[in-house]
């Protein structure tokens, strides 16, 4: 049962992803053998190999955090998994529930520790998350980082809901999964996007206004007449710096803006006030614990929620996925099926 693992050297870009053999893992104490069935890209991903993510990327890693498959192995005193059961993992190795550490943050799944491009992926114990059983494979794999940050966006310290807006901005895996979920928790959505076709995609997907950026430059100005001149009372932004003053403009009286993505430098600097002389929060999040992801999945599986699947590609392919999600323009999760 040996198999094909992926590695990345990232210190030659993408052109470090290249297999070597993979022996079937023997699982240790607390820790669990999953056999792959599909993984998905990040945002986060890219960001390891081009060596601008704040934890570096080990050489000869297996990449990717976000997967599913089933359990194959168990090593000894394991009880939150039993062999058949479908599963995914963490992003953090050791993060279960309560504030994180900053120890904790920098152990990663498909950055200092394998990841999910794999026939084979070893989890530790507590990494375990089963998946709502609703969801295909590739839906399945799409979880882990994009839809549990945007999940933690909106529900900590205090969760969107009934009578709130939630603003968000940038159309890549986060901002879909923030319309989703928003709508899930029973809000309004307002999502800012940049051509016709991606807002009339976004409104099927749930978003009750869609602001072109094109036709509407100072978009905030609309966020405003839309909300009465209240603002918004949440802000989902995936984009980053540049757009923060506008997100900034656009939040209601004790706003909270969440700002979601590891920016490089080069995206700016931040504004002189970054309040804007309102009293609103500004802050950065790191994806989520077990608990949320847990939590998460309950309220996925109660509403049957679907993630947005853009285009599955073949285990042998994966060089291409990742061109793919670099080069065009996806809309929703690239997936890569690994069974």
């Amino acid at each position: 049962m040996n198999g094909i693992a992926y590695q990345m050297d990232p210190l030659r870009g993408l052109d470090g992803l290249g297999t070597r053999a993979q022996r079937l893992p023997e699982p240790g104490p607390h820790q669990v053998v999953v056999k792959v069935r599909a993984t998905s890209l990040n945002r986060r991903d890219i960001l390891l190999y081009e060596g601008k993510y704040p934890v570096p990327m080990t050489p000869g890693i297996t990449p990717l955090v976000d997967g599913v498959g089933e359990v194959i192995a168990l090593g000894e005193g394991v009880t939150r998994a039993a062999l058949g059961d479908r599963v995914t993992g963490t992003y953090f190795v050791a993060w279960n529930d309560g504030p994180q550490t900053q120890k904790s943050s920098f152990e990663q799944y498909g950055a200092n520790h394998h990841g999910w491009l794999a026939n084979y992926v070893l989890l530790e114990e507590d990494s375990v998350v089963h998946v709502p059983e609703h969801l295909t494979d590739a839906e399945a794999a799409s979880l882990t980082a994009a839809g549990l940050v945007a999940w933690s966006a909106l529900t900590k310290p205090v969760p969107a809901g009934p009578g709130d807006t939630v603003l968000t901005v940038g159309t890549g895996v986060v901002g879909l999964f923030a319309v989703q979920h928003a709508k899930m928790l029973g809000a309004r959505v307002i999502s800012i996007t940049s051509s016709p076709d991606k807002a009339e995609r976004l409104r099927k997907l749930g978003a009750d206004e869609v602001i072109d950026r094109k036709e509407f430059p100072d978009w905030e100005q609309r966020v405003l007449e839309l909300t009465g001149g209240d603002g918004v009372q949440h802000v989902i932004d995936a984009v980053g710096m540049p757009t923060l003053p506008k997100s900034q403009a656009s939040g209601a009286y004790n706003a909270m803006i969440t700002l979601i993505g590891a920016f490089p430098a080069e995206a700016g600097q931040q504004p002189g006030d970054p309040t804007g002389f309102k009293y609103l929060g500004v802050r950065r999040i790191a994806v989520g614990s077990r608990a949320d992801f847990e939590a998460m999945n309950r309220t996925i599986t109660d509403h049957r929620m679907r993630p947005l699947i853009d285009r599955v590609f073949p285990f042998d392919q994966a060089r291409e996925a990742f061109r793919y999600y670099t080069e065009d323009d996806p809309f929703g999760k690239v997936v890569i099926s690994v069974a």
